[in-house]
C-alpha cells in the first residue's frame, strides 16, 4: 500500500495546505495547525495540489527519532527543502536528474556527508571559537553602539540582529566588509524567495508563478561571487574559511567547484540568517514581556539559558524534508521506499508532552531539550558559533538595556523553509 492509498492517516485539507502556505509561519497560523497535528495525527499524510505526497512529523519524539536514524531516512535521495512538482521536475532537467541545484551537507547523506563535514568542523568548535571571542566581543559592542546611537527607537532587525552575525560569519570566512550588504541581500533573496517584501524583484511574481517557474538568478549570482573569491584564495591563501573551503581534497582529490561553491552558500547564508532570527526573535519576546526581562537583568547568569530558549521560541529552521529508504514501520505507519517526510521542528518545539507551557518565553527555561539545531549526525554544524555570538551580545548589551518596549507591529518573514521576524521597531533606554 502506497502513500497515495493510505488515506486513513491523511490530514484534513486545510490544516496540510497550511504547512505549504508561506504566510501562515509569517501569521501564527502554523502553530495553530501544529497543535491540531501533535493532539490527532502526530503523523500523518499531506495530499496537496501539485505536490507529491509526504509524511508530516509534529512531535518531538518522532523528530528526534526519525533524525537519529540516518540510514532509513535521507537528506540526499530527493529535495530536503519542500517543493512543488514543477519546480522539481525543471530542477531535474536543468540538472541531469539529480533533484538538487546546490550540493551542501543539507543534501547530503552517509559517506559523503561526514567527509565534506570534516573539511570544516575544526573552525566550528568550541576550543577553535574560543580563541574568536574578543574578536566576536569587539563586533558585538559595535552592534550595541549603533543601537545606543539611534536615539532610543529603532528597528532591531534592521539596525543589530542583520548586521551582527553577518559580520561575524563573513569576517570568518573571509569575505571583505564591503561586501556584506551583497551576501545579505542575496540570503534574503534565497531564504525570502516566497516573501513579497524579501524576494528577488524580478516584475511582478504571483504565488501561482513561484509554484511552477525555477528562478536561479539568486544562486547565479552567488556562484559568480564565490566563483571569483574561490580563484584569489586559491592564488593567495589566508587563514580564513574560504581558503579551507577553495584548498579542500576528499579522498585525495579536489573537491568539485560545483561543492566547493554550495559549500560557500550554505555557510554564507546558513551562517548569519538563522542566528539574526534568533536574535530578533529575543528582544521581540523581551519587549512584550516585561516581567520576563525584568528577571533577566536581575539574573545574567540566565544569560545562557535565554540564548536556547530564544533559539526554541523562533526555531528559523522551521522545515526540512527527509527520504524513507525501505519500507519500514514507523510510530504505527507503513511507510514505503521513496516515501518523503516533512519534519517540522517548530512544532517538536512546542510539543506540550516535553515542554512546560510551551508557548510562553521563559529565560529561565532549563532544560531546554530544543531541536532547533536538528540531531543526529546532521546536527548544525555552527549551533556552537551561533550561541556564542547571543551569548556576548547580551552580555554586552542587557547590561545597559534599562527598558524595551515594542514601538510598533512586528513582522515575521512568509516562509516555509527558513523564517524569522523581519521588521521589529522598539522603543528603549540605553546607559
Amino acid at each position: 500500500m502506497s502513500v497515495m492509498e493510505a488515506v486513513d492517516h491523511r490530514i484534513p485539507q486545510d490544516v496540510a495546505d497550511t504547512l505549504v502556505t508561506p504566510a501562515a509561519y509569517a501569521d501564527g497560523r502554523i502553530h495553530e495547525a501544529y497543535r491540531w497535528l501533535r493532539k490527532n495525527q502526530p503523523l500523518g499524510q499531506a495530499r496537496i495540489e501539485g505536490f507529491d505526497p509526504f509524511w508530516v512529523a509534529t512531535k518531538h519524539a518522532d523528530i528526534l527519532e526519525i533524525s537519529r536514524q540516518n540510514a532509513l531516512f535521507h537528506n540526499g535521495d530527493r529535495n530536503p527543502v519542500i517543493t512543488t512538482k514543477a519546480i522539481d521536475e525543471q530542477v531535474r532537467a536543468m540538472m541531469g536528474g539529480s533533484p538538487h541545484l546546490l550540493r551542501t551537507l543539507i543534501h547530503m547523506d552517509a559517506p559523503d556527508h561526514i567527509k565534506y563535514r570534516a573539511l570544516t568542523q575544526a573552525w566550528f568548535m568550541p576550543g577553535n571559537l574560543k580563541s574568536m571571542e574578543d574578536r566576536i566581543r569587539t563586533i558585538a559592542r559595535a552592534a550595541v553602539e549603533r543601537m545606543a546611537a539611534t536615539g532610543g527607537e529603532c528597528d532591531f532587525v534592521q539596525e543589530v540582529a542583520l548586521h551582527y552575525p553577518l559580520h561575524v560569519i563573513m569576517s570568518i570566512l573571509g569575505v571583505p566588509e564591503e561586501d556584506e550588504p551583497r551576501m545579505l541581500k542575496l540570503t534574503q533573496e534565497i531564504f525570502g524567495a516566497s516573501d513579497p517584501e524579501l524576494r528577488r524583484k524580478t516584475g511582478a511574481v504571483s504565488p501561482e508563478e513561484m509554484a511552477t517557474k525555477l528562478d536561479i538568478s539568486t544562486i547565479t549570482d552567488f556562484f559568480n561571487y564565490f566563483r571569483a573569491l574561490s580563484e584569489r584564495k586559491r592564488a593567495e591563501p589566508t587563514d580564513d574559511l574560504a581558503t579551507v573551503i577553495a584548498n579542500s581534497q576528499v579522498d585525495g582529490q579536489p573537491i568539485s567547484e560545483m561543492e566547493a561553491l554550495s559549500y560557500y552558500i550554505i555557510v554564507a547564508t546558513a551562517g548569519h540568517d538563522t542566528t539574526s532570527s534568533s536574535t530578533g526573535g529575543a528582544i521581540w519576546a523581551l519587549a512584550e514581556d516585561p516581567a520576563e526581562f525584568a528577571k533577566l537583568k536581575a539574573d545574567l547568569s540566565l544569560i545562557p539559558a535565554l540564548v536556547d530558549e530564544s533559539i526554541r521560541w523562533t526555531t528559523p529552521v522551521k522545515t526540512f524534508m527527509r527520504t524513507v529508504t525501505e519500507d519500514t514501520e514507523f510510530a504505527g505507519r507503513s511507510m514505503r521506499q521513496g516515501d518523503w517526510l516533512m519534519l517540522c521542528y517548530a512544532s517538536g518545539n512546542r510539543d506540550e508532552e516535553v515542554f512546560d507551557d510551551p508557548f510562553s518565553f521563559r529565560v529561565d527555561r532549563i532544560p531546554n531539550k530544543h531541536l532547533a539545531f536538528g540531531y543526529g549526525a546532521h546536527l548544525c554544524l555552527g549551533q556552537h558559533l551561533a550561541k556564542m555570538e547571543m551569548r556576548i551580545l547580551w552580555e554586552e548589551l542587557i547590561p545597559r538595556l534599562e527598558s524595551l518596549e515594542l514601538a510598533g507591529q512586528p513582522a515575521l518573514s512568509e516562509a516555509v523553509f527558513v523564517n524569522g521576524p523581519k521588521r521589529l521597531p522598539i522603543r528603549f533606554r540605553m546607559h
